[in-house]
């Protein structure tokens, strides 16, 4: 029997929603909405495995895509998007920050060196390259994504931040005019939800 908050595997209920609006624009937003929540109560977990977690960093150029990230590296990754979705809910519901999720992303930020050190050889003479191994990559990923929410939270677009208002859905965007959808499906799905109230006397 399936738990009803069962992690849906590689092959999906429904294939995952294309990102949400700001995603592209900040990829800690992107990293926030990387468990995604669906009707069923089953949950498409993009971060599930090591390979996935190494392919999600991979793809937004925050790792090379032969790491090898291990299994307590794509652990690390998916504790900072819970910490990061806490600063992100405190935010739009109104509430002040959680002291853990301050502490952890302060604390990944300061993981890594801000800049690219100095190299030389003789093939590319000097040169600056991060050159490190596994967990070297993985806590200079973390450190990117933790200084990115950091520029949500406290720059120009904070105040557009809302969660999505198509239940199950728990992704989180930067609201452009009145729209209140993550996708075109979310949208889709809230309008549907709304006419059948309509048709049976119920509340939406």
């Amino acid at each position: 029997m399936r738990s009803m908050t069962e992690t849906v595997p590689a092959e999906p209920l429904e294939p995952a929603a294309p990102p949400a609006p700001g995603a592209e624009q900040y990829p800690a937003l992107d990293l926030a909405n990387s468990a995604i929540d669906l009707p069923g109560g089953h949950t498409l977990d993009l971060l599930r495995s090591p390979a996935d977690a190494n392919r999600w960093l991979a793809e937004r150029g925050l790792a090379p895509a032969d790491a090898g990230l291990r299994e307590v590296c794509a652990a690390q990754l998916r504790s900072l998007r819970e910490q990061i979705r806490a600063l992100i809910a405190s935010r739009v519901d109104g509430h002040p920050a959680p002291a853990g999720a301050l502490a952890a992303v302060n604390e990944a930020m300061t993981r890594a060196p801000a800049t690219a050190p100095l190299h030389w050889d003789a093939t590319h003479g000097l040169h600056r390259a991060a050159t490190h191994p596994t967990t070297r990559i993985l806590e200079h990923a973390l450190a990117t994504l933790a200084a990115d929410a950091a520029d949500l939270l406290t720059g120009p677009d904070a105040g557009r931040l809302t969660a999505c208002g198509s239940p199950p859905c728990s992704r989180y965007l930067l609201r452009h005019g009145r729209r209140q959808w993550c996708s075109t499906r979310c949208g889709d799905r809230a309008r549907a939800a709304r006419a059948y109230a309509r048709r049976t006397g119920r509340d939406a």
